[in-house]
C-alpha cells in the first residue's frame, strides 16, 4: 500500500470523487443548473426539490468506500505514470500536432 501525503488524501482524492460523482450524476447536475437559470433570484426557493436529489446523488458517491478506492487507484496510477514520463496528465491526453 503506497503511503498518500495529507494534500492527496484530503484534497486531491476527494477532489477527483466530486469530478466523477458529477459525472455521475449528470442528470441531477443538468435538472438543478436548468432550474436555476430559469429561477433567476428565486432559485434558492424554487430549487430545493433539485437541490436536495443532486446532494442526494452525489453524497452516495462521496460515503461509498468502493467509490473512493476507485478514484484513490486512478490517482495512483496516474501519480506512477507521471513519475515515469515527468508529464502530467492533461497534457498527455493533448492531441499532438498532425502536420510538423
Amino acid at each position: 500500500e503506497p503511503f498518500l501525503r495529507h494534500v492527496e488524501k484530503d484534497v486531491l482524492i476527494p477532489k477527483r470523487m466530486r469530478e466523477k460523482a458529477k459525472e455521475r450524476c449528470v442528470e441531477k447536475v443538468e435538472a438543478f443548473n436548468h432550474c436555476c437559470k430559469e429561477s433567476g433570484f428565486l432559485m434558492v426557493l424554487k430549487c430545493r426539490e433539485q437541490n436536495a436529489a443532486l446532494k442526494e446523488c452525489l453524497t452516495t458517491y462521496y460515503k461509498d468506500p468502493v467509490f473512493y478506492e476507485e478514484c484513490k487507484q486512478e490517482y495512483l496510477q496516474e501519480k506512477a505514470e507521471f513519475e515515469k514520463t515527468g508529464i502530467p496528465t492533461k497534457k498527455r491526453q493533448q492531441k499532438l500536432p498532425t502536420s510538423m
